[in-house]
């Protein structure tokens, strides 16, 4: 399953290399990554 999010460096959707699903402090779900193209950390809020 590809999972999407908005790399804030390159300014575009891309789609998340090694997605891991999270529990942030307040007990949303969130999904955290790497952008493949430039390496910076994606974060997205909700389920994927």
């Amino acid at each position: 399953m590809a999972v999407t999010g908005y790399c804030l460096k390159d300014k575009k959707k891309v789609e998340i290399k090694d997605p891991q699903q999270i529990t942030m402090k307040n007990g949303k779900p969130a999904t955290t990554g790497v952008c493949p193209e430039c390496g910076t950390k994606i974060y997205k809020i909700g389920k994927a």
